[in-house]
């Protein structure tokens, strides 16, 4: 193969390659991969409880073979887990503590704005999600409310906002 003179000046393809893979990902694909790991992380909560089967797994999830699938590859779409498929889970009789703990983290950082979503989008999220099958310090009303900076409770730790007389109570 003959070089030309012009060749001098263009980098190679795997130069080109290089320096598009030292580029910073966009704020949406770091927030997309954010949310994918939470979703392992729950994965391996649930793998590491002894539930390795997927039918052992969509039982203790309280989920469909399908989504238990999904949830076990982190291939969700892109706006993440619903807050249909949160209450399936809370509700789960044999939800280890950890998963539980994995999903209730993801529920607060979807609802803080981490894996993006508009305010109004959150709101929403927040609004869908069944208090019954939450720890709320005695409290049982059905609904939470993100504040602005996230989620978080009157004794300011990290924790639910429960609306006064806002929202009915679900049954």
């Amino acid at each position: 193969m003959e070089s030309h003179p012009s060749d001098v000046f263009r980098p190679s393809s795997a130069a080109r390659v290089q320096g598009r893979s030292q580029r910073p990902l966009p704020l949406s694909a770091r927030m997309k991969a954010r949310q994918s790991a939470k979703i392992r992380e729950l994965a391996e909560a649930i793998k590491s409880a002894g539930f390795l089967t997927l039918d052992e797994q969509a039982k203790a999830l309280g989920l469909s073979r399908s989504t238990a699938w999904t949830i076990r590859k982190a291939s969700h779409k892109a706006s993440g887990l619903s807050a249909s498929i949160i209450n399936r889970m809370l509700a789960a009789p044999e939800l280890p503590p950890l998963a539980r703990t994995k999903i209730l983290e993801y529920v607060e950082e979807k609802a803080a704005g981490l894996y993006g979503g508009s305010r109004s989008q959150r709101r929403k999220f927040a609004a869908r999600l069944s208090i019954e099958k939450l720890p709320v310090c005695g409290v049982t009303e059905s609904t939470l409310v993100p504040e602005d900076n996230g989620i978080t409770g009157a004794n300011g730790e990290r924790s639910w906002v429960i609306p006064e007389g806002r929202f009915g109570t679900r049954s």
